[in-house]
């Protein structure tokens, strides 16, 4: 694992993650979770996928291991997916 897998840096690119909820009230209820995490700044939530992902972009650098105890704080889970492409 590199510096850039096991964190979510500030940016535009942001960090997506894949989960285990399936529906859009579930979807909500991990884009609040994780919207209180301090230093995120935005929770984008694609519905349109299988399975259901979610990109959080931050205002400061956090790892990966907040954003997943946040969503486990609500009974789902959450997979990062591969690094963005340059």
């Amino acid at each position: 694992m590199s510096f850039i897998s096991k964190n979510v840096i500030p940016g535009n690119h942001g960090k997506v993650f894949g989960t285990n909820a399936t529906t859009e009230i579930e979807m909500a209820r991990i884009q609040a979770a994780v919207a209180d995490v301090e230093g995120v700044k935005e929770v984008i939530v694609n519905n349109t996928v299988f399975p259901k992902e979610f990109t959080v972009h931050t205002t400061k650098m956090l790892t990966v291991e907040n954003i997943e105890q946040a969503v486990i704080e609500t009974d789902f889970h959450a997979i990062p997916k591969n690094l963005f492409e340059l």
